[in-house]
């Protein structure tokens, strides 16, 4: 009898892996992770304590040099904000291999294209919506501070860039979350992007501000601009970032598919 049951038993085990199921433990555990989520929030609280610390004292004597596109100037948090979209990113896939949580993983979705997909789509999703949420906190919290030079949501560019910021901060955050399943540590992870995001992009730019604006980042960030400058327009610039999103998550696919728990 022991030998006709455990067959029967399988089956029904796999069948009640649905996407939908993977895709709701995916979100359990982003919303019960402390660091996964806590950063995740530190996104939307960047965004708004930044542009509060800033813009009140310096946003209108910065506007009114003329030195830079008015509209980006509304996203100066933006190089604090993507340092919590990279975190969120890291520590999502960082959790799976804290205590074994990977094996468990893998034993609850014996299926690591659907694991990893569920992983990638939940992240992407919970990006994506804080991403959008804070673009439009830092638009319309440093125009209020902005008199004369305030950016109406109407002018042109300035609708795409609130949308283009979360695409943006999605794009990065599927970056760190493709490297870290790859190299398996969020401290290296982040010890490698954040010193990238705040010194080496900019070395590289004064060196040479054509290859610069290749970079992911820099490219990435051309949705923010109003008249965007160099090569790369608005979209095409979000393009290169997507890529370079796309090409490092397939290497964490990789690393998972290859690699033992």
């Amino acid at each position: 009898m022991s030998v006709t049951t455990a067959p029967a038993s399988a089956p029904a085990a796999v069948r009640a892996v649905t996407v939908r199921s993977v895709l709701h433990s995916e979100w359990i555990k982003i919303r019960s992770v402390r660091s996964s989520f806590g950063s995740l929030l530190a996104v939307l609280v960047a965004a708004l304590g930044i542009a509060l610390a800033v813009f009140p004292a310096i946003g209108q004597p910065e506007a009114a040099t003329g030195d830079i596109d008015r509209l980006y100037w509304l996203y100066y948090p933006m190089n604090f904000v993507q340092i919590a979209a990279l975190a969120f990113g890291a520590t999502a896939a960082s959790s799976e291999y804290l205590n074994g949580a990977l094996r468990n993983s893998l034993a609850a979705v014996p299926r690591r294209g659907l694991f990893y997909g569920a992983k990638v789509a939940v992240v992407a999703a919970c990006a994506l919506v804080a991403g959008v949420a804070a673009g439009f906190v830092m638009f319309f919290t440093a125009n209020a501070f902005l008199g004369e030079y305030a950016v109406g949501i109407g002018e042109r560019g300035a609708l795409r860039s609130c949308f283009g910021a979360g695409l943006y901060l999605m794009l990065i955050t599927l970056f760190s979350l493709g490297l870290t399943f790859l190299l398996r540590s969020a401290v290296a992870v982040l010890s490698l992007l954040i010193p990238f995001l705040l010194l080496v992009s900019f070395v590289i730019g004064g060196v040479s501000e054509g290859a610069a604006t290749w970079l992911p980042d820099r490219a990435g960030q051309q949705i923010l601009f109003q008249d965007p400058t160099g090569p790369l327009g608005p979209w095409s610039g979000l393009g290169v970032t997507a890529l370079s999103a796309a090409a490092v998550l397939l290497a964490g696919w990789w690393a998972v598919r290859r690699r033992d728990a």
